[in-house]
């Protein structure tokens, strides 16, 4: 092997190193909290809107800025801004941790989502410059994996680190992983800008502002009442700003998300997959939790260890789906683990209740795992191939803004069905308010895989291809790619 090939498969490697674990740290705070909620709950007070703000926190500042942290790297430098998101996640991390109370918790999370949201996309485009195209298929894969993996390993890892040492340890952990990137980030990783990238401050405003109206409306609602003045104006003016959204990125190509980008109906499907997913998983799992400690009555690792075959099931089939994926192509396979996401949240609303087995519970878990695993492995290539290269850092932030949109709805509305339907006053009152919030979250994973089902199979996307529109996946795309990771 000459030594340029050698120094850049080096570069690769620590590029896949680096960004998984940031990408890793970033997701894994999505539901590092979940377990920890009843001990946060007893330390610090709260009602429910309180412990759903710990959760919504991260992920709305996540969600909201994640275009525009992609937006400010591709102008000021992805290298020099990934560096500043780790930065703050690693500070606001300390800072949750030293929390004296609720609020100041949940301040912490939401500065936390910020460095997140610089952070993230900026991973994926620092990871996909890195690597060859020839092998790049193979490197988002894993880390498209491994952030799936987090995502599903927060309840466990929050429940140990609860249980066996504090909650505030699920944001130390941050810390120390961050101070060992942050050295690497800044001598391995290449520096990069987009050519006439700008930043798009009205965007950023109307969809900031819309997504915070309408999840603060939906987490209030219950406490305020569906009709007071808060709530319909929340719901009403997010309503309007999101509208405003759209209709900026119609009418100015150059926005942070362009909405010509959805005439593509792959990556139309995928991301509406996409943010469907999340919404039931998110708000599934956060109710879940719960239920596995005030109503099962497991300790937080106990809780943690019994949703292993759940939230462990990415290690075990991710790699396969992975593989069948480029066989058979994506759709079918997201598609499927959808559907059985979907089936094992309708199996969960079927058997829970007041001193319900372990056993009883297994094969939903089971298929829930199985169905995430499908979805997770290739998402990213499926986001990535639908657009052309030049696209890719938008199309990045835009599917990640809208898992974390999808999660922050998900914990606000099946919440919010959970406080309408039932409490934490008994066991009993509990199961009446999760099960019906189950049923409505199986029901948005089965829409998620319908959204999936609608796009095109592979054949259509080759005959697109041969109709002369160069994707990132063919020849045409490669090419652009190689040109555009050399600016």
């Amino acid at each position: 092997m000459n030594q340029p090939a050698a120094r850049g498969g080096a570069n690769a490697t620590w590029a896949l190193v680096i960004t998984g674990a940031a990408g890793f740290m970033a997701a894994l705070d999505n539901l590092v909290v979940t377990t920890a909620l009843p001990s946060i709950r007893e330390d610090l007070g709260g009602k429910l809107a309180d412990l759903e703000w710990t959760v919504n926190a991260y992920t709305l500042t996540f969600a909201v800025l994640l275009m525009f942290g992609a937006a400010l790297g591709d102008r000021f430098g992805r290298r020099r801004l990934f560096v500043g998101g780790l930065s703050i996640f690693t500070a606001a991390s300390a800072a949750a941790a030293l929390a004296p109370g609720i609020n100041s918790l949940i301040a912490a999370r939401a500065v936390q989502g910020v460095g997140a949201a610089i952070m993230m996309p900026l991973a994926l485009t620092l990871l996909t410059a890195a690597v060859p195209a020839a092998k790049r298929g193979a490197a988002l894969g894993i880390f498209s994996a491994v952030t799936g993996i987090a995502v599903a390993a927060g309840p466990l890892v929050g429940g140990s680190l609860t249980e066996h040492i504090s909650w505030e340890w699920i944001f130390w952990l941050n810390v120390p992983v961050g101070l060992v990137l942050l050295p690497l980030a800044r001598t391995r990783l290449k520096e990069s800008y987009a050519p006439n990238a700008r930043i798009d401050i009205p965007g950023t405003l109307l969809i900031s502002g819309g997504l915070f109206g309408i999840v603060y409306a939906l987490v209030t609602a219950n406490t305020e009442g569906w009709t007071s003045p808060l709530v319909l104006t929340g719901l009403i003016v997010g309503t309007a700003l999101i509208g405003g959204f759209v209709r900026h990125g119609i009418r100015r190509p150059d926005s942070m998300l362009p909405m010509r980008l959805f005439k593509d109906r792959t990556f139309a499907g995928i991301n509406a997959a996409s943010l469907l997913m999340f919404l039931g998983m998110f708000g599934s799992i956060f109710l879940l939790s719960q239920f596995m400690q005030g109503v099962a009555g497991y300790s937080p690792t106990e809780a943690g260890l019994r949703m292993l075959p759940w939230t462990a099931m990415p290690l075990l089939v991710a790699p396969l789906a992975g593989i069948l994926s480029d066989r058979i192509g994506g759709r079918p396979v997201v598609t499927t683990g959808l559907a059985l996401q979907a089936v094992g949240l309708a199996l969960f609303a079927m058997v829970i209740e007041p001193g319900v087995s372990y056993a009883a519970q297994l094969p939903a878990l089971i298929i829930s795992g199985i169905g995430m695993a499908m979805y997770f492995a290739p998402a990213a290539s499926l986001v990535m191939s639908s657009v052309r290269p030049e696209e890719q850092g938008i199309a990045s932030g835009a599917n990640n803004a809208l898992r974390e949109v999808g999660g922050a709805l998900g914990v606000a509305v099946l919440g919010a069905v959970f406080s309408a339907q039932g409490g934490y006053e008994t066991p009993q009152i509990f199961v009446d308010g999760t099960v019906p919030a189950l049923w409505i979250g199986s029901a948005v994973v089965g829409v998620a895989a319908l959204a999936a089902l609608a796009m095109p199979g592979r054949r259509a996307r080759a005959k697109t291809v041969l109709l002369g529109k160069p994707e990132a996946g063919s020849e045409a795309g490669s090419a652009g790619e190689r040109k555009t990771v050399g600016v």
